[in-house]
Formats: C-alpha cells, sequence, structure tokens
C-alpha cells in the first residue's frame, strides 16, 4: 500500500531525517511518533501528495481519484469560511457515487456518529476547538478512501471525543483501511495502534507499538 525509498523531506537543503526506507502493507495501522518540529506532519503531507519530498520516492497503491483522505490540523482551517458545520462535513461526500437521498442519510449518519446532530447550522467560527474537530472528523467518515493520513485528530477532544475518535479508527481499521496517525498520546498509542513510527534526527524506527514506547524516554514526545 505504501513504499517509501531513501525518502528525505523538510526545508530545502534541510532534510529532516537520514533516508526512510518503510513498507506499510495494505490495511495496516500504524502510528507516528516524535518531538516537535522532527517531521511528522511534513512526512504526512508528503504521502498525501500536498508536500515534495527532497528526494527519494513515494508509491502509493491506491486509486489515483479519491484513493487518500488527508485530515489536516485544525488551525490550518480558515474559521471565517461562510459555510456552517453541516456543509464542512457533507463536502466529505464530494466524487461519492450516491444519489442524494444515500447522501442525506450518510450525512446524518455520520452527524450522529460524531455527537453532531443539532449543531448543524452554526457557522465555523462559533464552534469549539473539540466541535470543530468532530466536524473534521465526521468529514473524513463520509469519504471512502482506502487510505487514511491522520494528523493530530485527537487535539482539541475530550474524553468522549477521543473515545469516539478511537472507535472510528478501530472500524476503519477492521474494514480494511490504510490507516497512518500522528499522535503525542503514547499511552493511547500503546493500547490502540500495533505499530509505530518513531521519527528522530538520527533516523526513523518502525517497530510494535508497547516495544518501541517501552524503550525510549518520554522527553522526545512534548
Amino acid at each position: 500500500m505504501i513504499s517509501c525509498t531513501a525518502l528525505r523531506w523538510g526545508a530545502p537543503g534541510r532534510p529532516l531525517t537520514p533516508p526512510l526506507v518503510m513498507a506499510r502493507a495494505e490495511g495496516s495501522l500504524t502510528a507516528i511518533i516524535g518531538a516537535n518540529g522532527s517531521g511528522k506532519s511534513s512526512l504526512l503531507k508528503v504521502l498525501a501528495g500536498l508536500q515534495k519530498p527532497l528526494s527519494g520516492q513515494v508509491s502509493l497503491d491506491v486509486p489515483r481519484r479519491g484513493g487518500v483522505s488527508f485530515l489536516p490540523q485544525q488551525q490550518h482551517l480558515d474559521r471565517q469560511f461562510p459555510i456552517n458545520l453541516q456543509e464542512l462535513v457533507a463536502a466529505g461526500s464530494w466524487g461519492n457515487r450516491h444519489t442524494p437521498a444515500m447522501r442525506r442519510q450518510l450525512l446524518q449518519t455520520a452527524l450522529d456518529d460524531w455527537a453532531l446532530s443539532g449543531l448543524q447550522h452554526r457557522p465555523l467560527m462559533a464552534l469549539s476547538g473539540g466541535e470543530l474537530q468532530r466536524a473534521l472528523l465526521a468529514r473524513l467518515s463520509l469519504a471512502e478512501a482506502p487510505l487514511l493520513l491522520l494528523d493530530e485528530p485527537h487535539a482539541a477532544l475530550d474524553e468522549q471525543g477521543q473515545a469516539l475518535l478511537w472507535k472510528h479508527i478501530h472500524r476503519w481499521h477492521a474494514e480494511g483501511r490504510t490507516i497512518m496517525v500522528v499522535c503525542h498520546d503514547l499511552a493511547a498509542v500503546r493500547q490502540h495502534v500495533p505499530h509505530t513510527l518513531l521519527i528522530k534526527n538520527t533516523g526513523c524506527v518502525l517497530g510494535r507499538s508497547v516495544d518501541l514506547i517501552a524503550q525510549q524516554p518520554h522527553a522526545w514526545v512534548a
């Protein structure tokens, strides 16, 4: 599903790590951890095709259209954009071949699943950070991409929201989707994610989450 060969990324002339060689199979669930500024979000953008690598290659075995869904950090969203929560979530269905009635049904299901019913008509600027994050995740729920790239999806979520997040991640994983998720919560990674990619300036390490986290100090995840 995902193959990286001698991949380097970062600012021009300043790669963040030595070349990365990585392969993730279809249906795998992988966390990405590391210190602030280590390049976790940048790696997701490279995998999503939103940022060019400095060198090396990325190969994704997904359809050219609708094969990848990328969840960005919410600070990159313009809250002044004149749409409401329902319109934001409904954008996840763009490109899907459903009847209008099916789209409405799937939209309502996504709103219910993410505890957003009753907030449909609120403009983005009137949403709390947690409400906006659940709306972005609900939008992702409507996409049918086989590859999901999630950049800090737990950000701004309370305990209930985090429970919903991991419930859906496990559901998507059970459906056979391939998932890579940037996460700072090591306890959640250890509990929910079988494999983890640790990014450090000395190189990247891929291994079982329980083993990798146990072997590493905690300072670098701040």
